[in-house]
């Protein structure tokens, strides 16, 4: 029998590009309405006339944030995305994380090949070695291990390489297996059942890889290990979700207006980013220094409620009943 994980993965491209995988809300939405206008905000002219024509580079640190604002950050869906993100009782934690792992990968994908899409008249993609020549969030830049050492990169080879990174780790059968394990998995219903040690509720890191107390967690216990996944895996997850915030990141503070904006598409990078942030926060996968780059629309989100109050400290840790 497939194990939870292995029946949701199916379909997921080895080569990352697969166009099938572009984002899905997750309840029908209508097509969204054009934004008005406003008097200070650029105009919006057609993809065909504007993609890739602009060669000034797109992280300009001092330009208008305009995503920080409220009237500028629409979300397509009503309600939260907490039901999307919160483990069944009867999934193991493990299956469940990679789960999501597999699915903000797939959404991020669809955010990131709008930005390398090839214009047909300048033959360069909007993120670009002129546009783009560091993988920069307003005035904080990532770097990338080259040879041992920070560098400095530009945002496509930047996003190239995580992409492929992620992919990689997905599809390595040791870090993400997917063939049956001997015995039954546990699940959070059958802990309830058998009054099994619950978790606490710290945030710091145990050397298991996961929040102190999680699941019981100690050296030899760790989330996943009854479906077979190794002892890194918890922070194997964290690692992947930094870096697809990292790509958040950058596709707001160089992208948000040329594409999302002039494309009418920004509500759609709203609700991508809203349903991470929900699942980072949730299992704590990203820390908030980390985040501190998006942390005013975070804010914001928050304070519409579009983040859960549920996820905010770790909600799916904080929500479990407290060890015997």
């Amino acid at each position: 029998m497939a194990t939870f994980f292995q029946s949701v993965r199916q379909g997921f491209g080895r080569g990352g590009n697969n166009k099938n995988n572009a984002p899905k809300s997750p309840a029908q939405a209508p097509q969204p309405s054009p934004s008005p206008a406003t008097t200070n905000m650029p105009s919006s002219p057609s993809f065909p006339n504007y993609a890739g024509a602009d060669n000034t580079v797109a992280n300009d640190a001092d330009a208008p944030k305009y995503f920080f604002q409220e009237k500028y950050a629409p979300l397509n869906v009503r309600g939260n995305f907490l039901t999307l993100c919160a483990c069944p009782k009867n999934v193991e934690l493990g299956e469940w994380l990679a789960h999501q792992i597999v699915e903000q990968y797939r959404l991020l994908h669809g955010m990131l090949q709008v930005i390398q899409e090839t214009n047909s008249v300048t033959g360069l993609p909007i993120c670009n070695e002129s546009t783009c020549p560091t993988m920069s969030a307003g005035r904080l830049t990532y770097t990338w291990l080259v040879d041992g050492r920070a560098a400095k990169i530009s945002a496509p080879k930047f996003i190239n390489r995580v992409e492929k990174w992620i992919v990689s780790k997905i599809h390595d059968p040791v870090m993400f297996p997917t063939e049956k394990v001997n015995g039954i998995p546990e699940t959070a219903s059958m802990r309830d059942a058998t009054a099994a040690p619950a978790p606490g509720s710290s945030g710091t890191s145990s050397e298991a890889g996961a929040p102190s107390g999680a699941n019981g967690a100690t050296a030899d216990e760790w989330i996943g290990q009854s479906s077979g996944f190794p002892q890194t895996f918890y922070k194997d997850c964290q690692g992947i979700m930094k870096q697809m915030f990292r790509c958040y990141a950058h596709l707001y503070h160089a992208h948000w207006l040329n594409p999302f904006w002039h494309i009418n598409k920004h509500d759609i990078l709203n609700m991508c980013f809203v349903h991470f942030v929900t699942v980072a926060k949730y299992y704590q996968l990203v820390s908030d220094k980390e985040m501190e780059p998006m942390q005013p629309l975070i804010d914001l989100f928050i304070k519409q409620q579009r983040v859960p109050p549920e996820a905010l400290n770790g909600g799916h840790w904080a929500q479990q009943p407290a060890a015997a």
